[in-house]
């Protein structure tokens, strides 16, 4: 059965069939995504991350519509119902949906008002108007011997309505009159949303009289109604034009108009739509736009939540940390260039205590006492105003120091975790919010990976998303960006090593607890010592951990050790030492040109795949390099502006805090963040602002507008002058 899936799934995606089914099963002999991408090039054809998870999601959904099929199959089939015409029709359905409408005229029901009229035996007269082939005589004539007093028939009326109750149900049933409105009122349907009382519409007042297409209507949008509905503020419908509905259904039941039965037809038609079908094709259609929008907003979260994790950073730099606030101070700490906390205080420059001089002071000690490179101010509650003080203190030093604003969101959820007072058993939490603000300007990475991905807030609505779906596609993101970059296995923490590829939680506590113990790992082979870290995680795990410490050079590259013998094969196939390699990896590949013999012919001399061999020569050219270099850099900072500085037509340089549908955010130094609406971002259409800018981005724009009442800035990256 696998067999068929791998033609679907290489058809849909575009791959061949060898690249499906081999990947499916790596993916089911339990590697993981990062591995397979990097170090099994040669059986997926290269595969990138985002290509396997497609590959291992669509797998799943289509093993689980098997086994669907197969749990349908059997219970029509216990009811004596199976025809060999159904049995193919279901058996050929390519959607989960399908499996569903074929098996909803056979799936077990409560009590409805069409079975009690079966009860009253009415199913024969539900039969004639199905027929639609008695052309003579009266209804009268044919309905009257149902009357039946004791099974609470009382009148002809109520013959009639219970057979159509019969009739309806069975249209309702009807998969491919299903699939008829369902597509229609995917193509004709509107969502309409309307204020549950006009006077108090919370912050939903855009959509207190608002409608637009199902076909249409963007995702933040549905999110957006979503919550004012939940929240009571809203009322939310799907609006169908009814007639061109009933009419379509008409045109596939009604065949003989002649019969005396068109009217009962006709009324159980109709009824069908309205209390059976439309109901359900709208919560069906609704759910669907809501796990469009999920799969839509997750997506940008989780794009959003690459690039911060991978923003570059700080590396030597001793960093102030301040985690800015009016009655509570602000909290001041030092880290040295490893992290290490030094020392940290409370200063009260703001209301109520206004000691601004005293807290300019205290910087500066500390700036001078610990030779501070950066100061590092959290983005939270007065954190404009700290930015000032911070400005005022730099500027009257005799040396150069910056200043850079950090992301805050998640140091409060942090700062009260285990984690934290695991680091910090000594300091209270606002303290151990603070030492996190300042380690994340000097490596974002490795402090990002102790908060949960939801909390560090760069997406949109994240909190009306399926909450599942959002972290599983979030872990996978962090997962990602930490082997990307790799994991030096003597400094990280087990919040970053758990994210390594075939690590987990207990593994990684595991590895950190033996450290402690015996001391750093001097090679890759030691990881072997570790308890719980047998064969299959090490083989996983092993390329994205690096030991700069190991006596065997390539332990601190991103070779795999089922590769060092291909390595040293191509060093000797090159004429090149180890320390040649060590002290100018470049030489590899200038050395590689000179050779003149292809990469297949030089693989098949070190005895591994082409793609294998490309990506040793990559990791032995640059073997300390990190990918996040290639990334925007922080934008440090030595002066500060405020709204009032602003004046229309102004250029600035800005800092993107986050991107949404609708535009980005953008950190201009003010106490406002300005929007860059998507009209604004580029002279072309642009339909996807995740095309133009990501989180972290450094960006020039121009002042459009200014509310200082509202504190609202907008912002345009379009220039006369550009082309």
């Amino acid at each position: 059965m696998d067999q068929q899936l791998y033609s679907i799934i290489a058809e849909e995606l575009g791959l061949r069939w060898n690249q499906v089914k081999n990947t499916v099963e790596l993916l089911d002999a339990d590697n993981t995504v990062p591995f397979i991408a990097r170090y099994r090039k040669e059986v997926t054809g290269s595969l990138d991350e985002d290509s396997i998870r497609a590959i291992w999601e669509r797998i799943r959904y289509l093993r689980h519509m098997e086994e669907r099929k197969q749990v349908v199959l059997k219970s029509i089939d216990a009811q004596g119902k199976l025809t060999p015409e159904l049995e193919e029709k279901i058996k050929n359905a390519v959607r989960l949906q399908d499996v569903e409408d074929l098996y909803l005229p056979y799936k077990p029901k409560r009590r409805t008002r069409a079975a009690i009229a079966r009860e009253r035996g009415l199913q024969p007269l539900a039969d004639l108007i199905l027929g639609q082939e008695i052309l003579e005589g009266s209804i009268e004539e044919y309905a009257t011997p149902f009357i039946n007093e004791e099974q609470q028939i009382h009148s002809l009326e109520d013959a009639l309505a219970g057979a159509r109750d019969i009739v309806a149900e069975a249209i309702s049933d009807d998969a491919d009159i299903r699939k008829l409105i369902r597509q229609a009122t995917q193509h004709k349907g509107v969502l309409v949303s309307q204020a549950r009382d006009h006077d108090d519409v919370g912050d939903f007042e855009i959509y207190k009289e608002f409608s637009e297409t199902l076909k249409s209507i963007p995702a933040y949008r549905i999110l957006a109604i979503n919550r004012g509905e939940r929240e009571d503020y809203l009322r939310v419908r799907v609006d169908v034009p009814e007639t061109d509905m009933v009419r379509s259904i008409e045109k596939v039941c009604i065949t003989n108009r002649k019969s005396i039965f068109t009217e009962q037809l006709e009324m159980s038609i109709a009824d069908a739509y309205r209390r059976l079908i439309a109901p359900a094709i709208e919560r069906e259609l609704r759910n669907a736009l809501t796990a469009r929008a999920d799969e839509h907003a997750i997506a940008v979260f989780a794009r959003n939540l690459r690039a911060l994790l991978l923003t570059p950073p700080l590396k030597d730099k001793k960093i102030l940390g301040i985690d800015p606030g009016y009655r509570t101070g602000c909290k001041v700490a030092v880290i040295d260039a490893t992290g290490k906390y030094l020392q940290g205080t409370t200063i009260y420059p703001h209301p109520p205590q206004r000691r601004w001089e005293d807290a300019k002071k205290l910087l500066q000690d500390y700036i001078d006492q610990y030779d501070v490179d950066v100061v590092a101010i959290g983005n939270g509650t007065a954190s404009r105003e700290t930015e000032q003080l911070v400005a005022q203190s730099i500027g009257d030093l005799d040396r150069k120091v910056y200043y850079a604003m950090v992301n805050e969101a998640g140091a409060s959820v942090y700062s009260a975790s285990a984690v934290a007072q695991k680091e910090f058993p000594d300091l209270d939490a606002s303290m151990r919010g603070n030492i996190s603000i300042a380690r994340r300007l000097l490596d974002p990475l490795s402090e990002l990976v102790k908060i949960d991905p939801k909390s560090i807030g760069v997406g949109l609505y994240q909190h009306d998303v399926d909450q599942a779906d959002l972290a599983a596609a979030l872990d996978a993101v962090v997962e990602s960006a930490v082997n990307q970059v790799g994991v030096d296995v003597n400094t990280a923490s087990a919040s970053l090593l758990k994210y390594v590829a075939g690590v987990n939680s207990r593994l990684a506590e595991n590895i950190v607890k033996f450290r402690e113990e015996r001391g750093i790992f001097t090679s890759r082979e030691a990881l072997m010592q570790v308890k719980g870290l047998g064969d299959n995680a090490f083989v996983q795990a092993a390329g994205f951990l690096r030991i700069r410490e190991s006596d065997l050079f390539f332990d601190s590259t991103a070779v795999h050790p089922e590769s060092y013998e291909a390595a040293l094969a191509l060093l000797q196939n090159l004429d090149l030492t180890i320390d040649e390699v060590r002290s100018h990896g470049a030489r590899v590949r200038s050395r590689v040109v000179q050779d003149g013999r292809t990469l297949d012919e030089l693989a098949q001399l070190c005895g591994c795949g082409k793609e294998t061999l490309a990506d040793i020569i990559d990791s032995l050219e640059k073997p300390n390099r990190d990918p996040r270099d290639d990334m925007p850099h922080v934008d440090l900072r030595g002066d500060v502006l405020s709204i009032d500085d602003l004046a229309e037509g102004m250029i600035l340089k800005g800092t993107v805090r986050n991107v949404v549908d609708f535009g980005a955010f953008v950190d201009i130094g003010v106490k406002q963040d300005g929007l860059v609406h998507l009209s604004k971002m580029a002279k072309r259409f642009v339909k996807n602002p995740l095309d133009v800018l990501s989180v972290g981005d450094i960006v020039q724009v121009k002042v459009l507008s200014i509310d200082k009442e509202r504190g609202r800035i907008g912002l345009s990256m379009v220039f006369e002058n550009e082309k």
